[in-house]
């Protein structure tokens, strides 16, 4: 019987059952958010929203969108309230459905430097105008050479970030398996990468697809 793969976590929290090898980390580059213009507001991560909530207190005064359930457990957690959560976070058709039910509403976007989606520019197409602030930033954590996976690792990657970061530290092997959170984190991978998706957008559903190889 052939011993089990081992299992690496690129989050930056560690889980049960994996090796942590966190490749990002956060930096909040914000230190007030400008509520004036909006009456809602979109998170499209857990971190934006835990940013938020050390920069101000007032967004849970502000019903809000949450891509992601991650996210929105976040929010809910922290106090705030959710009015649209959709199942899935794939670009244009999620553009579309906030176009169709949030045309009224002053959106405003917290979000990282970096996004793998330009919301803004697709939501101003269907006469959205979605007002912006980046209120953190992703930073690779730096490995020497001895920190990478062994060959035969299943590694998981939670979003495009953990993909550029671990590609900036190691050469991707042959022998790898990747796990990746979404569709959207999956066109990031080599193209000689060999994956599969979790079934939902969750890390416990990336760990026990991993397990289950």
């Amino acid at each position: 019987m052939l011993p089990p793969r081992a299992i690496y976590l690129l989050s930056p929290t560690p889980r049960s059952g994996t090796c942590p090898l966190p490749m990002i980390q956060f930096r909040r580059v914000a230190d007030t958010i400008d509520f004036s213009q909006c009456d809602t507001l979109m998170f499209t991560s857990k971190q934006a929203v835990i940013v938020a909530d050390t920069i101000d207190k007032k967004w849970k005064e502000y019903p809000s969108v949450a891509i992601g359930p991650a996210t929105k457990k976040q929010i809910e957690m922290l106090g705030g309230e959710v009015i649209y959560h959709p199942t899935s976070f794939y670009g244009k058709s999620l553009g579309s459905d906030i176009a169709a039910y949030f045309s009224k509403r002053k959106i405003l976007y917290l979000r990282p430097k970096e996004i793998s989606f330009d919301s803004k520019g697709f939501l101003s197409k269907e006469g959205i105008v979605l007002q912006e602030q980046i209120i953190y930033e992703t930073e690779c954590v730096r490995y020497g050479v001895d920190a990478k996976p062994p060959q035969g690792a299943i590694i998981i990657f939670t979003s495009p970030s953990t993909i550029h970061c671990f590609l900036k530290n190691f050469t991707w092997e042959e022998s790898y398996m990747a796990i990746v959170i979404g569709e959207a984190t999956k066109v990031h991978l080599p193209e000689e990468a060999v994956y599969m998706v979790a079934d939902e957008p969750l890390i416990a559903s990336c760990i026990e697809k991993a397990k289950s190889l």
